[in-house]
């Protein structure tokens, strides 16, 4: 039960997700993942019995299988013996393991940290990110809308006749160039990997869960852009973005404000996901800030993590010699 194998492609991922705590999202399904493996990261996936840690060696340690679009990172399946089966026998593969980031809502960070000290790590957990969420809470779109901010409301209804909003649920090649040139003319940073966040918007636009909106001004150019997904009762806001050039028109907020509409009274969903990063403007559309975990986790055996066993422990003696 508890043999532990390791696989360097992502094929034997291709099984069905487990039901249960790590069930559900755009980050937790096979195809993305290998998405991040065509992209030219390792596989490493530790796998006992129906558990399995998405896993690659990088910056001289292991990590999460992951890169910076992902909102969340957790294991297939949650049984605590197979967890610290897997943990157990990464001692022989590595001195560190890095995990991040790791929800907690689920249990996941608690049950991971405690799999990899039972297995005789030194584990050191701490918040390394935020998750801004919105539940839904049985609320029409208007009940939603009537508890914003006023500045909000206000900016609504002053400007959104200045744009038209198309929200397509199918992947359109026209949209997505309209995206990309939006974006490009942001104030957003340099996208990460464009092909990749493409070939993603594809794959959810053939299954139906991508929700792509483009704000047109009446001559018919596009403006600002939002790239959703909607899957298992969540909104995920993967992308959003609006050219400088426009910001007077305040686009972005009636694109925002026609999306969440089309969510919560078209799709009906749950919940919206607004991913990580704690940007000022996601506490007004947001109601719930859930912690992203890191996990670090390092074997007192082996002489390479003595050095950053020692920086741990004197990171946790310095609030304490503060205090004096």
């Amino acid at each position: 039960m508890g043999a532990v194998s390791y696989h360097d492609t992502v094929n034997v991922l291709q099984v069905a997700a487990p039901t249960g705590a790590t069930a559900g999202g755009p980050f937790d399904r096979a195809e993305w993942f290998a998405l991040l493996a065509d992209a030219g990261q390792v596989p490493v996936i530790a796998q006992a019995g129906d558990v399995q840690l998405m896993l690659t060696a990088a910056n001289g340690r292991i990590e999460p299988l992951r890169n910076w679009y992902a909102f969340t990172w957790r294991p297939r399946g949650d049984n605590p013996v197979l967890l610290a089966a897997i943990a157990r026998s990464l001692r022989a593969r590595t001195h560190r393991v890095t995990m991040w980031p790791v929800p907690d809502e689920d249990g996941t960070a608690t049950r991971l940290a405690d799999a990899f000290r039972t297995a005789g790590w030194h584990v050191v957990t701490g918040p390394c990110d935020h998750n801004h969420v919105l539940p839904i809470a049985g609320r029409s779109f208007a009940e939603y809308w009537a508890c914003r901010p006023g500045s909000m409301r206000t900016t609504l209804k002053r400007k959104a006749k200045k744009v038209a909003v198309t929200i397509h649920d199918r992947y359109d090649a026209d949209a997505w160039s309209d995206y990309e040139a939006i974006y490009a003319q942001s104030w957003k940073p340099q996208e990460g990997d464009s092909d990749l966040l493409r070939r993603f918007a594809a794959a959810e636009g053939a299954a139906g869960r991508i929700r792509l909106g483009i704000a047109r001004t009446p001559d018919g150019a596009a403006v600002a852009a939002q790239f959703w997904t909607v899957e298992n009762g969540t909104a995920y806001i993967h992308k959003l973005a609006h050219r400088e050039s426009a910001k007077p028109l305040s686009a972005g907020t009636t694109l925002s404000a026609a999306m969440f509409e089309r969510v919560i009274d078209g799709d009906g969903v749950d919940l919206v996901d607004f991913g990580t990063g704690d940007d000022p403007y996601k506490r007004d559309w947001m109601e719930l800030d859930r912690p992203r975990y890191r996990i670090d986790v390092l074997d007192p055996r082996q002489p390479k993590a003595w050095p950053a066993l020692v920086r741990h422990k004197l990171t946790a003696l310095a609030p304490r010699r503060s205090a004096r």
